[in-house]
């Protein structure tokens, strides 16, 4: 693997395969966190009007410029990135990538065309609002962390979106839309020397301009700081919940939740996604997983997930069930949560639940696609990737007392919050 810095400031790597299949990404550092005053759900409707025309492409051509040869291109929205991604036959893989940088630079918003996919975006909103189990989790973010940029909701609200103009999108895109906020990999044949030089070739020629055209002001700067889990004096939003609301479901949906180690506590973020496999990972051996599905068949999902962000983090179990047996469920998280908390596991099954994550790390990572992203993530996060090595070592270096302690902390009763639809 290969990566640097061009002179523009973007962000690179470039990582060889064996691959007939060609993968790159544009990770931009900005997301909902980075709207600043701008209505909720804008960095969601760029992301979706941001193909819909370039100075050269109109909507048509871009979205079927790489239909035609077979690949496809998408994108995501998060609380703290924009991330667009193409994956096509190795040939065409710089057709891909310049594509993403024409678009990440060159994008016009034509009104006609916001205005036909804010009615998509509207449709999206309603149709998570008729989706409990989806629905649930946006709710819970946004009741968690409110007050904070990271509880506004990613897709946005239905009065948001409609409120939000063209010069909205365009100031967004203007203020994060630099190259000192873009990562661009690329998981591809060939020797990866002259990999890196095609992508400093290639990047130059759609980022000679646009270095330095804007700078994050200080409401959307992505925060930096080396903490792990932040104290309720540090976090002026944090006031933990208990809220039941009738949805007059057909099943219940409960989510339980605490404040997390952040992007940038080393140890402490690889102990907490160890903990997170442990009680909930994919696995049906996962102590959740376990007990309430495969012993007792009381739900139909049950999952631990654990999300970073750049100063803080959130670690929450998720399940779905018959509203009959919701308390029997409830209760038996809970039974599990305070056992996590109290008794340090065996060096047996530590030394299992350890082999278990490091498995499903190298089986995901055999993915291009999953490679590039993961990349991308990493050098905006840490300007670095963490060799597949070091990732060994720090897992190898948990210990039992560090799982218990890392479950006290998040898990501590007076630090949980939940939220159930009935």
């Amino acid at each position: 693997m290969r990566s640097g810095r061009s002179e523009s400031g973007l962000q690179y790597a470039v990582k060889g395969s064996t691959s007939k299949v060609g993968y790159c990404s544009l990770s931009i550092k900005c997301g909902t966190r980075a709207e600043g005053n701008l209505p909720e759900g804008t960095a969601h409707f760029v992301e979706h009007t941001i193909f819909k025309g370039t100075k050269r492409l109109s909507a048509a051509r871009i979205n079927s410029y790489l239909d035609r040869l077979g690949g496809e291109l998408n994108a995501y929205t998060t609380k703290e990135e924009i991330v667009l991604h193409a994956t096509v036959l190795r040939e065409d893989i710089w057709k891909a990538v310049g594509l993403l940088l024409e678009i990440a630079t060159q994008a016009t918003f034509p009104e006609h065309e916001v205005e036909t996919e804010r009615g998509v975006i509207l449709d999206e909103i309603i149709s998570y609002k008729d989706s409990p189990s989806e629905d649930i989790f946006d709710t819970f973010e946004s009741r968690f962390f409110a007050g904070s940029p990271l509880g506004r909701l990613t897709l946005g609200t239905v009065e948001s979106v409609s409120i939000a103009t063209v010069e909205d999108l365009r100031e967004y895109y203007r203020r994060n839309f630099v190259p000192e906020n873009m990562a661009l990999c690329v998981v591809a044949s060939g020797d990866e020397e002259e990999l890196e030089g095609q992508v400093i070739r290639i990047s130059k020629r759609f980022l000679r301009s646009a270095s330095g055209s804007a700078r994050n002001d200080k409401n959307t700067i992505l925060p930096t700081v080396n903490s792990t889990v932040i104290s309720t004096e540090q976090s002026e939003w944090r006031n933990p919940f208990d809220i039941t609301e009738d949805k007059d479901n057909h099943e219940a949906n409960a989510i339980i939740g605490a404040e997390a180690p952040s992007l940038y506590g080393e140890k402490e973020r690889i102990t907490a996604v160890l903990l997170a496999n442990i009680l909930g990972g994919p696995a049906s051996n996962s102590l959740l997983g376990a007990e309430l599905r495969e012993k007792h068949g009381w739900v139909y999902s049950i999952e631990c997930g654990y999300t970073q962000f750049s100063d803080t983090g959130l670690m929450t179990v998720s399940l779905g069930c018959d509203k009959v047996n919701l308390r029997k469920c409830l209760t038996a998280v809970d039974r599990i949560l305070k056992k996590v908390r109290e008794v340090e596991m065996s060096p047996r099954a530590l030394r299992a639940a350890k082999k278990q994550l490091l498995g499903q790390l190298a089986i995901s990572s055999d993915s291009g696609e999953t490679q590039c992203l993961s990349m991308g993530k990493s050098l905006l996060a840490f300007g670095a990737i963490m060799p597949d090595r070091k990732v060994r070592e720090l897992i190898e270096s948990v210990s039992a007392e560090d799982l218990r302690l890392m479950a006290d902390k998040i898990f501590s009763p007076d630090h949980v919050s939940r939220l159930i639809y009935l």
